[in-house]
């Protein structure tokens, strides 16, 4: 099996992505369920209407302006620049969804995206196992390579005082947002603000991941890797266009996921919100990013900034990187 490195995940003679055993991860395990339990012990005798807003308000701007901007589409693929300060906010939105510090989600998403490229991978990566299984294994499990590759962040996102700091406090990042919502509206605010949220969020982004992977709508296959993306479209909106993912597996830099005619990506609303004010640019699209090895059309349809024959990606209009913010 011919294993590739794939930017930060460097692969190494002996280097394998399927052997490996899944673990359970202690730290990470007792977090969710703890979260869980408060959640279910005290949402029910602390619900209100005001309560249930501040969940609803906290879920959308950790999940789309922290997770899947700032996060995904910034931190992790670089699919547009934008001030230091205003990355540093979204980063900071992203860890209170309360899945991993910033190095930890770039892990956990690059050592995945490696595995899934090469031939073959490991159960875990492919979301294969039955449903309730691949719920333990994602959520309280990590996988445990016998011959990982090897990972290097860029010095740029490494040495930042900022994502150090967050890194190593990630979890306690709760603490200044209960207090606040403590002071404001009670502990009602708390158990919703923080103890539901936080459970909700993180098993909507592992089913998202479940049911992306295991088949649905495709635009475009990868030949030659060990996994496929799909597109689950009635959950564009609630997702912030993150289920998308079959046009995620088939243009991993784009900024737009919803890069087919009728698909919600709100994620990528707030990305032009913020290339018209001059906080993004040298934004990446189908159109100007290059073409996956192996990428294939299967549907025919037409796709806002990528061409659907075979030639490579031409630049959009008017020419430049990153002025395809249309």
């Amino acid at each position: 099996m011919d294993i590739q490195s794939t930017g930060r995940m460097i692969a190494q003679t002996g280097s394998d992505p399927v052997n490996g055993k899944a673990v359970w991860a202690a730290s990470k395990s007792l977090w969710i369920s703890g979260m869980t339990v408060v959640a279910l012990v005290g949402a029910p005798v602390t619900f209100s209407l005001e309560a249930l807003a501040v969940f609803v308000t906290l879920t959308a701007l950790t999940i789309c302006l922290g997770h899947s901007v700032g996060m995904h589409r910034l931190l992790i693929h670089r699919s547009f620049e934008a001030p230091l300060w205003i990355e540093r906010i979204l980063v900071y939105l992203g860890v209170l969804v309360g899945m991993a510090g910033p190095f930890g989600m770039i892990y956990a998403h690059d050592i995945r995206d490696w595995a899934q490229r090469q031939p073959a991978c490991h159960d875990l990566f492919a979301h294969r196992r039955p449903f309730f299984q691949d719920a333990f294994w994602q959520m309280h499990c990590v996988l445990a390579l016998d011959h990982p590759p090897r990972f290097v962040i860029e010095d740029r996102v490494a040495q930042d005082r900022f994502y150090r700091l967050l890194e190593a406090t990630w979890m306690l990042q709760q603490a200044p947002l209960a207090l606040l919502l403590f002071v404001f509206g009670g502990i009602s605010w708390v158990v919703w603000g923080v103890a539901v949220r936080v459970p909700v969020s993180l098993t909507g982004h592992w089913l998202v991941g479940h049911f992306a992977h295991r088949g649905g709508e495709q635009g475009w296959r990868v030949d030659g890797v060990a996994v496929q993306g799909y597109n689950l479209p009635r959950f564009g909106l609630v997702t912030f266009g993150e289920s998308y993912h079959g046009n995620h597996h088939a243009f991993p830099e784009s900024a737009r996921l919803g890069i087919e005619p009728g698909q919600v990506d709100l994620g990528w609303w707030f990305i032009r919100v913020l290339a018209r004010l001059g906080l993004a640019s040298t934004i990446k699209l189908p159109s100007n990013t290059q073409r996956r090895a192996g990428l294939v059309r299967v549907a025919p349809a037409t796709v806002h900034g990528a061409r659907t024959d075979s030639a490579p990606n031409p630049l959009p209009a008017g020419g430049e990187r990153g002025r395809g913010c249309r």
